[in-house]
């Protein structure tokens, strides 16, 4: 939730973000569908509210037989609040939410195909779709959607006569030149709880390594070993990672380098915002394979899907189409909070040269990989890595004895 407040106080968001959830109706002909997504702390300054308010009415006024009622759940209250409404029996027609494997497995969701005329289904950025599938049939669908990219400080770059690197030899090499101007934290380690699933899995797949093999998780092999093991010994060890790794959430890490305190870090394109707003002198690039190049990015998403439970999948399927139609997809699944999710919104961002800062991150989309967010244990999972994997990094720390845990926490997650 820290994350989310962060990104929303600095950039607000750009995209589709609260719908609501109200009994389901009837208004004459027209079928009210009840929805169910985030709402964010009031004090933030971009009208979320006003936005969807927008963008309903434009949809009601051309589909009048459907109705859209909202109700907003505090971000941090949504999975839990939708679990327990299903389990109720009052799910809703359409829900936001971080987890849609349980109730694809159960049989309680339409599919995309069931949705989308194939010209829309079609349409998303295949790696986000893939992400949102559960055996090779899709049913959450991608929404206020991300891939970060290595953010830095480029007046410390300047001052220390570096340029970006593009090799982990030279991201050291950085570092240490920024240690020596008396950078506090010269790479942002951010392994703390809030998200440190995210930070493990970019070094990893920049190593040829990740979280899972062909069928299961894979936590334990060789190259997982010697990535954790080189960060601890040349990166944490070295003292260029500040003093706790362990406990740098985004949020924290986010702030300290506006402070200039950390001089590169892997961000979200939300961050460009803030800085923008205090002018204040940052780039961004690829983040680098170990051994020289771009590595594949990671992606992230929330996930949007329609429940059975209450027939109206037409309706959702209407509703959802407009959302991410052509014309819409740009308007509300864009700007620096949320990349969009369809190649045609993607293009036309990408031709947009008022969008130019978020080209980079939206040519990176299509390679993006994800959390094996498709799996029932992935939340359980995802909370192991977020306790244990800051110990294999430390002094002393084991990478080997850690990823033996998070393999043993995988194998109980999945039985």
């Amino acid at each position: 939730m820290r994350r989310r407040q962060f990104l929303l106080h600095t950039a607000g968001l750009s995209g589709a973000s609260a719908l609501g959830l109200t009994a389901c109706s009837s208004d004459g002909d027209a079928t009210t569908l009840k929805l169910l997504v985030a709402s964010y702390d009031e004090s933030v300054g971009s009208s979320i509210g006003d936005q969807w308010s927008g963008l309903i009415a434009a949809f009601e006024k051309a589909h009048p037989s459907v109705k859209i009622d909202m109700e907003r759940v505090p971000f941090n209250k949504l999975d839990r609040t939708l679990a327990r409404r299903v389990k109720d029996g009052d799910a809703p027609d359409i829900a936001q939410s971080n987890v849609f494997a349980p109730y694809a497995k159960d049989g309680k969701l339409y599919s995309a195909s069931d949705l989308f005329e194939i010209r829309t289904e079609a349409d998303f950025t295949r790696s986000y779709a893939e992400a949102g599938s559960v055996k090779h049939i899709q049913y959450g669908v991608p929404f206020l959607a991300s891939t970060p990219r290595l953010f830095y400080n480029k007046a410390l770059f300047k001052q220390a006569r570096i340029t970006a690197p593009t090799s982990w030899d030279e991201l050291v090499s950085a570092a240490q030149a920024l240690k020596a101007l008396g950078v506090k934290t010269p790479y942002g380690l951010q392994l703390g709880p809030e998200a440190a699933e995210d930070e493990m899995l970019s070094w990893l797949l920049a190593d040829g390594g990740g979280f899972a093999g062909l069928t299961s998780y894979d936590f334990n092999t060789e190259g997982n070993v010697r990535t954790l093991t080189w960060l601890r010994d040349e990166l944490v060890g070295a003292g260029l990672a500040g003093a706790n790794p362990a406990g740098l959430n985004r949020t924290d890490a986010y702030a300290q380098f506006m402070k200039g305190q950390i001089g590169m870090l892997v961000a979200h394109p939300v961050l460009m915002s803030a800085a923008d707003k205090y002018r204040f002198p940052y780039a961004h690039t690829a983040f680098p394979r170990r051994q020289g190049g771009a590595a594949a990015p990671i992606g992230l998403s929330d996930w949007l899907m329609a429940f059975r439970q209450n027939g109206n999948g037409e309706a959702s399927g209407t509703f959802l189409s407009y959302l991410y139609g052509r014309k819409s997809a740009k308007a509300y699944g864009g700007g620096q909070a949320a990349l969009p999710v369809t190649s045609s919104a993607s293009a036309a961002l990408r031709a947009d040269s008022a969008q130019r800062p978020l080209w980079k991150f939206i040519d990176q989309m299509p390679q993006a990989q994800f959390q094996p967010v498709n799996l029932l244990s992935w939340p359980m999972v995802r909370a192991a890595i977020r306790k244990e994997i800051g110990a294999a990094v430390m002094k002393g720390g084991s990478p080997r004895a850690v990823l033996e845990s998070l393999d043993m926490a995988a194998a109980q997650a999945e039985l």
